[in-house]
């Protein structure tokens, strides 16, 4: 066994990875934990100072053959992007159940991990349970290595004309005046109309991706000299092309654009990719009811980002010096937001907080003025099957409603297919209802909406529908009208998101038909 003193084993990066699935993969099912093993309960444990991998404090290098000899409930290890934890002590704490933890017991870890949990911060949550890292067995080759490439200088090109066809990567040219730097990307394809370029300028660093698909193409350099804060992003969808202007805070020609940095002009799967935060400051709070505000986010000087319909971001923070994230779905400043507040460039949040909860006290106890960490957009959700769709049926419960909002905004607005757009929203009570007056006056004055709301725990007073999502209620509200092509989308608790699924496959739809919001 290697003793491997701290400095020469750094501490993993906090960034984290999620899946290309995000909100719209299907997650892993909660399963009822013992009092006394909440997430924050295992972060007092694991600061507890007791020895939680058993090798008293030590950092070894594991092979293959000694991590497959710990592989059951008692003595398990497993392996994270080349680190080895000892997920033992974890077990009755794991919201997911052993099962879900027994399946990489011994073994090579991080597929499975991807799969499901990639947007868990699992170095900061399993740091004391760390191991060591996997031996790497040596390489011998005859090859002569080459001294590493000097720093690329990016001069400007003689034209921006379209790159080849042959070549499927997106690429960038760039072209400048004496005040200002215009940068030139050809994505190749058409761009989702939404949106799907995230730009982060600071500190003369400047930090492009642009999202397509599943697949991310990045720019990151530190240009030649100063420049503004504010960036303008324009965008021809059709063609594929997005140009960037930047001004210079110095007139002048510059001979390069910059020193490319980390990941520079790469074309990588989304889920390779590092999340990227930018700190957000809290402009207001608003109640929505009684345990429910919208939180409004200003963006940083130099970040220019739009969240699609569908998508999510995470919200990261320290909790008792651990890293938390959650994630969570943008809404509009109101549900039917006037065209002339369609470019607000800040996020509303719509967040339940939860009093005996872990994230949400943290994030209510920001006062305006105050910041957190904001990742860039996340998850699967595309609008594009909906483009002959004639019913929409969205199925909610709680505060699942949050990427409702915006896609009966969108099915109203731009899908001129969708006749009937119906939205079945299960609340415990009446005063869990989310902006009920907004979607009731919607209701009144838009005949392509309806909303139907279910309700678990009603007064006596209550006329309206009763009950738990099941299959008779399903079968009485989202019918299939004869010769007409539907789509459902469901969100909520996973255990409510797994059995309507479930309900409206029996149903007749089809896993094309469907899509589940989970975070």
């Amino acid at each position: 066994m290697l003793n491997i003193p701290t400095q020469s084993f750094p501490a993993p990066s906090s960034q984290q990875r999620v899946s290309p699935g995000g909100s719209g993969a299907t997650g892993r099912n909660k399963v009822a934990l013992k009092p006394g093993h909440s997430l924050m309960d295992w972060i007092r444990f694991a600061k507890s100072g007791k020895d939680l991998t058993g090798l008293r404090g030590r950092l070894i290098e594991v092979t293959s053959e000694e991590l497959l000899k710990h592989n059951t409930r008692n003595d398990c290890w497993t392996c994270i992007r080349g680190l080895v934890y000892n997920i033992t002590p974890y077990m009755d704490y794991h919201p997911g159940g052993e099962d879900e933890l027994m399946k990489a017991a011994g073994i090579d870890g991080t597929e499975l991990f991807d799969q499901v949990h990639r947007w868990v911060n699992y170095e900061s949550m399993l740091k004391e349970c760390l191991v060591g890292r996997m031996a790497t067995k040596p390489v011998i080759t005859n090859k002569v290595i080459s001294p590493p490439p000097a720093p690329m200088s990016l001069a400007p090109p003689n034209s921006i004309a379209p790159p080849p066809e042959k070549d499927g990567r997106p690429r960038y040219d760039w072209f400048q005046t004496d005040s200002t730097v215009h940068l030139v990307i050809y994505a190749k394809r058409k761009i989702p109309s939404s949106g799907c370029t995230v730009v982060d300028l600071r500190d003369g660093v400047l930090r492009i991706e642009v999202l397509l698909q599943k697949m991310s193409y990045m720019i990151h350099l530190r240009l030649t000299d100063e420049v503004e804060d504010n960036v303008s992003v324009q965008t021809a969808f059709s063609v594929g092309k997005i140009q960037l202007t930047i001004r210079k805070q110095k007139a002048g020609k510059w001979a390069t654009l910059g020193q490319a940095l980390e990941s520079h002009n790469t074309f990588l799967r989304k889920q390779d990719r590092a999340v990227f935060y930018r700190e957000c400051a809290l402009v207001s709070k608003t109640d929505v009811n009684h345990n429910t505000r919208v939180y409004r986010l200003q963006l940083p000087p130099g970040t220019a980002m739009h969240v699609p319909v569908g998508k999510h971001v995470y919200l990261k923070t320290n909790i008792q010096e651990a890293e938390v994230v959650r994630p969570y779905t943008p809404v509009d400043r109101t549900l039917w937001t006037p065209p002339d507040s369609a470019q607000d460039p800040d996020l509303y949040l719509m967040v339940k907080v939860y009093r005996d909860g872990l994230f949400t006290p943290h994030l209510d106890s920001i006062h305006p003025g105050g910041s957190i960490s904001v990742s860039g957009p996340e998850g699967s959700f595309s609008l594009r099957p909906l483009r002959d769709v004639t019913h929409l049926f969205l199925v909610a419960a709680g505060t699942g409603f949050t990427p409702m909002a915006r896609l009966i905004h969108t099915a109203l607005r731009d899908v001129q297919t969708i006749r009937k757009t119906k939205l079945l929203f299960f609340n415990r009570t009446e005063e869990d209802i989310l902006w009920r007056s907004e979607l009731d006056e919607l209701a009144a004055t838009e005949e392509r909406f309806e909303v139907e709301y279910v309700l678990s725990e009603p007064r006596e007073s209550w006329s309206g529908t009763t009950g738990r999502v099941n299959e008779t209620l399903l079968r009485e509200t989202v019918s299939k009208p004869d010769g007409s092509k539907c789509f459902a989308c469901v969100c909520g608790p996973d255990a409510f998101t797994e059995l309507t699924m479930g309900l409206l496959r029996q149903q007749g739809f089809e896993d094309q038909a469907l899509h589940a919001f989970q975070g």
